[in-house]
């Protein structure tokens, strides 16, 4: 069974393993972070603590139980009880509910850890996997939108005490 885990520092090594052997298929479906990101990661990693330190983000890893990084959870621009909500999963991991399991559980934490009501979302329409994953977990569409000059989707979500 895997753990979702606020980002730690300890989570470094695995991270960066997920995002490398993981950059290929990512790129697939969303802009590839470039060589700057991989070569500068500690700094990065570092960064992303201090922000979440903020309370401006929250970021989260699915940590399988030999520690290895199989997808990331992250809410970001938290403000006035929102929230976006972006995430992706290991390659070996998708097909699996890996997503769906792990945006419920993040939406969970958003309403009852961090006391949010509203998360939104943004992918793009050729991201068939990911419209899915949205909509099984509650969101609906409110707006087009480009991304990188793809066509997308904004999806919001409510948070209900339920949850």
């Amino acid at each position: 069974m895997s753990e979702l885990e606020r980002l730690a520092a300890h989570h470094a090594t695995a991270l960066l393993r997920f995002e490398r052997e993981n950059r290929e298929w990512f790129a697939r479906s969303v802009p590839d972070r470039g060589d700057a990101y991989f070569a500068g990661f500690a700094e990065r990693h570092a960064g992303l603590l201090a922000e979440q330190a903020t309370g401006g983000c929250h970021f989260h890893v699915l940590v399988e139980a030999d520690e290895a990084v199989i997808g990331r959870f992250n809410l970001v621009d938290v403000a006035d009880g929102e929230a976006e909500l972006g995430y992706r999963v290991a390659e070996r991991a998708a097909g699996r509910g890996v997503a769906t399991d792990g945006v419920r559980r993040v939406a969970a934490l958003a309403r009852q850890a961090y006391g949010l009501r509203r998360l939104t979302a943004e992918t793009t329409l050729d991201n068939a996997g990911s419209l899915a994953v949205l909509r099984r977990t509650g969101f609906t569409p409110v707006g087009e939108v480009s991304l990188d000059g793809r066509s997308g989707l904004r999806l919001v979500r409510e948070l209900t005490a339920d949850d």
